[in-house]
């Protein structure tokens, strides 16, 4: 069905009003009917869209994660389609903004007639559509978005947001036990991006976590994304010669903290969180400067479960995968398998996917859990020696 334009700018207007205080990056209210009515895939081809942050600060994390679900997109489109149909992907870009990613949504449903989203790849971004899509009934996947607020808002889940990664909390308890359990740390600093509400998410629930568990956060420091120079804050770091410092951050700065860091000859452990998952943190920081860090993600590209999405996705980029390209094939296959089980409206879409149950996907299995709309997947820590990681230990998924 075709929706005046009038009507969908003042969803944008509302939607952007509401989310201009306060938005994550990371990384609808409860039950409610959508206006708009079911959207049917017309014709011979299913179209869905693809809202990703294609420019802007975040065009690194959206350009992989799109990279994932054409990928996926492909792979079935290869194999015959779905039920007699192919997948025809529009992509819009976010622009790495929350407003753009409510004009890019505005336009996947009413001039594209998309009749599902996957995207974009920050947690600020797909709570900024959410609204726009919940009303007008379009399912959308967030791939990588693990702030809790992007499913659920004052307790209730919202009817037409999903994701494909774990969240926020279950990283950084993962992580604050790992300090406290394996590496027999008493003391941990906090060196958080004070510009990133993913950052100051994390780092809040992980001194929660290792405090209760009789650890001591001994010094809370901060610094602002794109920073080159953090030797200052690591000098007042390294006074505190705390067991383990705690950095979740995104690899960019992630590697010239940690290559800072073991220039000051601080030899403290280094913890993180998925924000660090890319093989070019070993060129920013270097090999020997990585050596004694751990951190949390998705999957371990060592796992035999992984492979064929790792070999299909060098195969297609001639490049490694790192996580969002992970991800962003997980909510493909979380979307067709949907389409595959009779999702011919964004109704049953919907429907369906709310009940993936041991789905296979690039990064292993993925059950939905209901009440929440997030998966219940398991959680690895990865170590690095030398330059090459390893698996450290592997959380099962609970439920």
């Amino acid at each position: 069905m075709f929706f005046a334009k009038k009507k969908f700018k003042l969803a944008s207007m509302i939607a952007c009003g509401i989310l201009a205080s306060a938005l994550f990056t990371g990384c609808g209210g409860g039950e409610q009917a959508s206006s708009g009515g079911d959207k049917k895939a017309a014709g011979d081809e299913i179209v869905i869209g693809a809202n990703f942050e294609l420019t802007g600060n975040h065009a690194q994390y959206g350009a992989n994660a799109n990279n994932g679900l054409k990928l996926a997109i492909k792979e079935a489109n290869d194999a015959g389609g779905v039920n007699g149909k192919k997948i025809k992907v529009v992509e819009a870009d976010a622009k790495s903004e929350a407003a753009e990613s409510v004009n890019a949504a505005t336009k996947l449903i009413s001039d594209d007639k998309v009749i599902a989203i996957v995207g974009p790849a920050v947690t600020a971004n797909v709570i900024a559509e959410s609204q726009v899509a919940t009303d007008n009934g379009i399912p959308v996947i967030g791939p990588a978005a693990t702030n809790p607020d992007v499913t659920v808002e004052n307790g209730n889940v919202k009817p037409y947001i999903f994701r494909a990664c774990f969240i926020d909390p279950q990283q950084s308890e993962v992580m604050a036990q790992f300090a406290a359990k394996d590496l027999n740390a008493k003391t941990a600093v906090l060196y958080i991006d004070s510009s990133s509400d993913y950052s100051k998410s994390l780092g809040k629930i992980f001194k929660e976590k290792f405090e209760a568990d009789g650890g001591k956060v001994v010094m809370e420091e901060a610094f602002l994304a794109k920073d080159q120079d953090f030797k200052a804050a690591l000098t007042k770091i390294q006074t505190a010669n705390a067991d383990v410092i705690f950095v979740p951050a995104y690899y960019e700065e992630v590697g010239k903290i940690i290559k800072q860091a073991r220039e000051l000859g601080i030899t403290s452990a280094i913890l993180g969180t998925d924000g660090w998952d890319d093989t070019k943190v070993v060129e920013i920081a270097g090999k020997d400067a990585l050596n004694n860090t751990f951190f949390c993600t998705h999957y371990f590209d060592g796992d035999a479960e992984v492979q064929p999405f790792i070999e299909a996705y060098k195969k297609e980029y001639k490049t490694d995968p790192n996580v969002f390209a992970a991800l962003g094939y997980d909510a493909g296959k979380m979307l067709i398998n949907s389409l595959e089980r009779g999702g011919d409206d964004s109704k049953k879409i919907r429907d369906n996917i709310e009940t993936i149950k041991d789905l296979p996907v690039g990064t292993g299995k993925i059950t939905m859990d209901a009440a929440t709309h997030n998966p219940i997947k398991g959680i690895v820590v990865i170590e690095t020696k030398d330059g090459v990681r390893s698996l450290r230990t592997k959380i099962a998924p609970e439920g």
